[in-house]
């Protein structure tokens, strides 16, 4: 019967394509979104420039307040938490 359903089922094979490469670029996209590394670079980039004086406090504040929010939601990501 594979045989049968694979001549049948012939037709379908560049929608097949298709979905499984969207697949694919979705499964990339959301590890690019969920990697907590870029978060971790631009927190401690935030903070030197805090201690260089670039950015006041209350920049800072509200920057870091953001990247912890993004680090928040990774976490629950990766428990397996609603996105």
């Amino acid at each position: 019967m594979g045989l049968f359903t694979q001549i049948v089922t012939l037709p379908l094979a560049p929608v097949r394509g298709v979905v499984w490469t969207m697949e694919r670029v979705l499964e990339a996209a959301e590890n690019e979104y969920y990697d907590p590394a870029p978060i971790l670079r631009q927190l401690a980039e935030l903070e030197k420039q805090l201690n260089a004086g670039e950015i006041d406090e209350e920049t800072f504040d509200r920057i870091e307040d953001e990247l912890l929010d993004r680090l928040e939601e990774i976490k629950v990501h990766e428990q397996g938490g609603p996105s």
